[in-house]
């Protein structure tokens, strides 16, 4: 086996998502399995460069994974020619600058979402990529959950017949911070910072939805903050003025119907934090994170509504689950495996900043349908 090493950028992994899901289970764990076989006698060995703002903490996660090479100077690192993909798990209002800088050094460009604060913005680095001639890539890792993995197998194997409706429910409690810590960062809910549960969440609805059932050709949505005051992690109290809830209707190519809700000031009696209940002429589903169950017509009880007696019937034993048939790795790891070989290898891959940019143009068209009281179209976006 010959080993090429690819060197990673990776900028805010001292940030929650950017540590846990990115550096820890994907880049650390392709290096613990021996690297990335490509199966042509290469093996693909991934070196992070961590990048970010504060030395102390960057120093200290270096020294916890055995890791050598960090640095606060971005521009640095940037200007250094063997580091060959800029990663991004920055706050947003921090992204759109720090990724054109990558592109002018030439760097691939692999980042979270969303890409940019506002769709123009968003759109001007999907160009700027194309223009320098990198590959670019934008995270979307629910659709390679286990879950969403087994219900793209049935609407694949014709199991739905013709698709109605999307119902998905996602959320949970996040506690204000005053007599309990909360479990987000305080900046999530301040719209100056760029928080605010629509920009976080409309753009995975964005890719589920178009991966899954097709484009969303309209949105209409109700956009609320529950929690107007919240204390931070020194324990001072602040406004909370970016969004906590939404409440959006989805119109999809096809004619079917989405209706997703999701909220931070939500208590959980879901089998799963997000779920996805789809339901068609010949079957439905509801799928989570990791499981799925179905119920075909051909076993669909017949319910009769008689509010005069109680129910006698189980209507959660009446699905079955959709057995695993794979072994599922973690999604972030996934979908890091295939822009590694895109990059690598030149394989296709189509989650690029094009689709990052669908997802912030469906989050700010949620935010003015709500601001106005009205149903927006969802124009297609192209370079």
């Amino acid at each position: 086996m010959t080993r090429k090493t690819v060197r990673i950028a990776m900028n805010g992994v001292t940030g929650r998502m950017g540590y846990r899901q990115h550096l820890v289970r994907s880049i650390l764990a392709l290096r613990e399995q021996g690297g990335l076989d490509l199966g042509d006698g290469t093996v693909l060995w991934p070196e992070p460069v961590l990048v970010g703002r504060r030395e102390h903490a960057l120093k200290e996660l270096a020294e916890r994974h055995g890791l050598t090479e960090w640095s606060t100077d971005l521009d640095a690192v940037l200007a250094d020619e063997s580091v060959d993909i800029y990663f991004d798990a920055q706050v947003t209002s921090a992204r759109e600058e720090a990724i054109r800088k990558a592109v002018a050094a030439g760097k691939h460009i692999y980042t979270e979402k969303p890409t940019a604060t506002g769709v123009d913005a968003a759109l001007g680095l999907a160009r700027l990529a194309r223009d320098a001639g990198i590959k670019h890539g934008v995270v979307q890792d629910k659709i390679f959950l286990p879950g969403l993995l087994k219900l793209k197998r049935l609407i694949d194997g014709g199991f739905f017949g013709e698709i109605l409706s999307v119902r998905g429910e996602f959320g949970y409690w996040v506690f204000e911070g005053d007599w309990q810590d909360a479990q987000r960062p305080s900046w999530n809910y301040r719209a100056e910072d760029g928080g605010g549960i629509v920009v976080d969440m409309f753009p995975h609805w964005e890719y589920v939805l178009h991966e899954l059932f097709g484009r969303v050709e309209a949105v209409q949505s109700h956009v609320t903050t529950h929690i107007p005051q919240r204390w931070d992690e020194q324990g001072k109290p602040y406004a909370a003025t970016a969004d906590d809830s939404a409440y959006g209707i989805f119109q999809l190519e096809g004619g079917a119907v989405a209706q997703i809700n999701s909220s931070w000031a939500v208590r959980v009696h879901r089998d799963e934090l997000v779920e996805f209940q789809v339901d068609g002429t010949h079957g439905s589903a509801v799928a989570g994170l990791r499981n799925c169950r179905v119920q075909h017509r051909s076993s669909t009880p017949k319910p009769v509504w008689n509010p005069d007696l109680p129910v006698t019937e189980s209507f959660r034993e009446q699905w079955q689950d959709v057995p695993d048939n794979a072994t599922y790795d973690n999604g972030f790891k996934a979908q890091w495996e295939l822009f590694l070989r895109h990059v690598v290898l030149d394989e296709p891959y189509t989650w690029d900043l094009l689709a990052g940019a669908r997802g912030v143009q469906l989050a700010e068209l949620g935010l003015k349908s709500s601001a106005e009281g009205r149903r927006y179209d969802v124009p297609e976006l192209s370079l």
